[in-house]
């Protein structure tokens, strides 16, 4: 796939996250651009998979072309006037933050009933694999117990964003919902996915929290409390039915039910720490450095 090259000079900078910063068009309100700060391959995966996921009918911002401005690759989207992500509208408004955790709850409780075509995207396990054996971090030990974890996991052939967290959800003033960055889509067990959500509400520093979410820590935490009410209290939540000896290490201590209307919250907060440890993976790919942080949350669990 080769970039389209665009002018810079065109386009003015919007804003700037983990991989890439964003830019909306001077002339075209139609047209926003993301520019990544890494390599040329992961623009272009990104864009394969939002096509994908775009003529899936899940929500997402209609992508556009390759394009580069001679330095970086990045991908055009068809621009959403006036959109605001998640964890911004908790920053701007936090008296409002249960309200838009359970709508972002609502949202991926939708994405993790949807089952896809699995000949067209990745299981999240292999994607984890891959992750795993790239990272020069963890001994051979911990690698061969982080992977046969992994493994232990249900399968399932429902949509997982990759990168679940509430600033990859946005949402317009008609009320429309979106999911963006879809660079690490495919397929597997949700709580792959929810594991993000979990990091990012409460396992932040106030520094990066403020800078990167928007928001004070007390917030996040906030938010994490109404979305896994909303989310795992559900009659709908996609983990009903789940045999709780393929999720948790001692099944026999499990009080039922794991999850669903009725469900003990800090049994659920459990689990998902143990998710949200994985999700390291994610992370120290991108930052290529240990976050230890994160890694507590595999000590004790997963080695």
């Amino acid at each position: 796939m080769q970039p389209i090259k665009i002018d810079l000079n065109d386009y003015v900078r919007t804003g700037e996250g983990a991989n890439g910063a964003s830019y909306n068009h001077k002339s075209d309100p139609n047209i926003m651009l993301k520019l990544y700060f890494r390599n040329f391959e992961a623009a272009e995966q990104e864009l394969v998979l939002a096509r994908k996921v775009y003529e899936m009918g899940i929500p997402t911002p209609e992508p556009g072309d390759l394009v580069t401005d001679g330095k970086q690759v990045g991908i055009r989207f068809r621009r959403l006037m006036d959109k605001k992500s998640f964890s911004r509208a908790c920053g701007d408004n936090p008296e409002r933050t249960d309200a838009y955790a359970r709508e972002f709850a609502q949202m991926c409780i939708k994405l993790h009933n949807t089952h896809v075509d699995t000949s067209r995207f990745e299981n999240v396990k292999d994607r984890l694999y891959a992750m795993l054996e790239a990272n020069p971090d963890f001994t051979p030990v911990q690698k061969q117990k982080i992977h046969d974890y992994i493994a232990a996991a249900p399968d399932a052939d429902t949509a997982i964003h990759g990168d679940l967290q509430f600033g990859n959800g946005i949402f317009v003033p008609s009320g429309e919902k979106y999911f963006i960055d879809l660079g690490d889509f495919c397929y597997g067990f949700p709580l792959f996915d929810l594991g993000m959500v979990y990091l990012c509400c409460c396992l932040n520093n106030e520094e990066w929290t403020m800078e990167v979410n928007h928001m004070s820590n007390a917030t996040a935490r906030r938010f994490w409390d109404a979305f896994a009410e909303a989310y795992f209290h559900s009659p709908d939540c996609p983990l009903i039915g789940y045999d709780p000896s393929s999720i948790v290490h001692s099944p026999s201590s499990v009080k039922e039910p794991l999850f669903g209307p009725g469900a003990d919250l800090e049994q659920v907060e459990q689990v998902v720490k143990i998710y949200a440890g994985l999700k390291t993976l994610i992370v120290e790919r991108d930052t290529h450095c240990p976050m230890p942080q994160f890694r507590a949350m595999l000590e004790g669990t997963v080695y």
